[in-house]
C-alpha cells in the first residue's frame, strides 16, 4: 500500500488555499456565468480555486494526473495517480452567499480511491481520510451514526441542473423518503452530504447524475468512517457511476429497497 502521509499534506494544503480564495470573495461581487444551462453556474472563484489546487498538487507531484471540474484532464507522466478535484462544491449556494460550500479533493491510485479531503472554509471544518487509516474531522476521529431504521434517520439528496427527466425521477424518490424517513434535507453540496454521513450528522444520502469530482473524496471519508457507498443497484460504487447511495451501513438495505420500489414501477 502507498504511503499517504505526503499525499494528504499536499491535499490539505491545496484545500486550505482554495478555501481562503472562497472566503476572500464570499459576500462580494463575483463574475457569474453559465455552463450548460441557466441553472448551472460557474464563478470566477471556481476557476481561481481550481488553478490554485492544480498549482499546489503539481508543485508537490508534477508527474500526477489531475481531473478538475472546470479545466478537465491534466495529463501526467505517471498514470497510477489521478487527483479528482471540485474547487467549489456548492457553487449555487456560494453565488447566493448561502454559507454551505466546500473544496473536494480525492485521489485514485491505480483506479482505487485512496484519499479524500473535503474542506468547508466557512465553518473551518476539514474532513479527511486515507484508505485503512480511519476518517477525521479536523484532528478528531469520526464515525457514522447508529440509526437502524429509516424512521429514525435524517437523509439528504440533491437535484440535477439539467435533464428534466432526472429531476422528475428524483422527485419520486424524495416523496417516498419523506414518508419513510424522519426527515429529508437538500443542502446543495454533495461532498458535504457525504461527509455529514461520515460524521453522523446525516444517516444516509442519495443522488442522481453526479460526476467524479462530486463523490471521490467523500466516498473515501464515508468508507473510512464505517459507512457504505454503492450505486442504486447495490453494486460496488465507481466514481463514473452517476447515481449513489451512502449510509451508515445499517439503513443501506432499507434505502436501496425504497429506490428499487420506485424504479420498478
Amino acid at each position: 500500500m502507498i504511503n499517504t502521509e505526503n499525499l494528504l499534506l499536499a491535499a490539505k494544503e491545496a484545500a486550505l488555499d482554495a478555501g481562503e480564495i472562497h472566503l476572500t470573495y464570499f459576500g462580494k461581487n463575483k463574475e457569474i456565468s453559465h455552463k450548460f444551462n441557466e441553472f448551472d453556474l460557474v464563478t470566477n472563484v471556481d476557476k481561481m480555486a481550481e488553478e490554485r489546487i492544480i498549482s499546489v498538487i503539481h508543485g508537490h507531484f508534477p508527474d500526477h494526473k489531475i481531473l478538475g471540474e472546470e479545466s478537465g484532464i491534466h495529463e501526467g507522466i505517471s498514470s497510477e495517480y489521478t487527483w479528482v478535484i471540485d474547487p467549489l462544491d456548492g457553487t449555487t449556494n456560494y453565488a447566493h452567499n448561502f454559507p454551505h460550500f466546500a473544496v473536494s479533493i480525492g485521489l485514485l491510485y491505480k483506479g482505487e480511491i485512496v484519499l479524500g479531503v473535503v474542506y468547508d472554509p466557512f465553518k473551518n471544518e476539514t474532513f479527511w481520510a486515507a484508505k485503512d487509516s480511519g476518517a477525521y474531522l479536523n484532528s478528531d476521529p469520526i464515525k457514522v451514526s447508529e440509526a437502524n431504521s429509516l424512521k429514525k434517520s435524517l437523509l439528504s439528496t440533491g437535484f440535477p441542473y439539467e435533464r428534466a427527466e432526472i429531476l422528475e425521477e428524483n422527485l419520486k424518490y424524495f416523496r417516498k423518503f419523506v414518508y419513510e424517513a424522519q426527515a429529508v434535507r437538500r443542502p446543495g453540496a454533495a461532498s458535504l452530504d457525504l461527509c455529514y454521513v461520515a460524521c453522523g450528522r446525516l444517516d444516509g444520502f442519495w443522488e442522481l447524475n453526479l460526476a467524479p469530482w462530486d463523490t471521490t473524496a467523500g466516498t473515501c471519508i464515508v468508507r473510512e468512517a464505517g459507512g457504505k457507498v454503492t450505486n442504486f443497484s447495490s453494486s460496488e460504487f465507481d466514481i463514473y457511476t452517476k447515481n449513489i447511495i451512502a449510509s451508515n451501513s445499517l439503513i443501506h438495505e432499507h434505502m436501496t429497497k425504497v429506490i428499487e420500489s420506485i424504479r420498478n414501477i
